[in-house]
């Protein structure tokens, strides 16, 4: 039985800079999940559909519904808190 074992990330917090990071990571991570629906042949739809291939949420990002945009926030956070807690460091350059 498959039992998950993420890396523990509660001891990391993120700068300011890194959370404004993580929303455009969120975007770009809406953005490339739909470009890849979009390209097998997903539609918006007002509910989702497998056969018919429609979906919700193939809209911009500022116009998911909150609970969606959260889905893609707590990815992109835990990424970066993974990143940092392996030691490497993040800085813009």
């Amino acid at each position: 039985m498959y039992k998950p074992n993420p890396i523990d990330t509660t001891n990391i917090s993120l700068r300011s800079d890194i959370i404004t990071l993580s929303e455009i990571l969120a975007k770009n991570t809406h953005d490339v999940w739909a470009t890849g629906r979009i390209k097998e042949g997903w539609i918006c739809g007002k509910v989702r559909d497998d056969i018919k291939k429609t979906h919700p949420c193939l809209v911009p990002y500022e116009d998911l519904p909150e609970s969606e945009k959260e889905y893609d926030r707590a990815t992109s956070l835990e990424t970066l808190k993974v990143i940092l807690s392996l030691g490497y460091v993040l800085s813009k350059g």
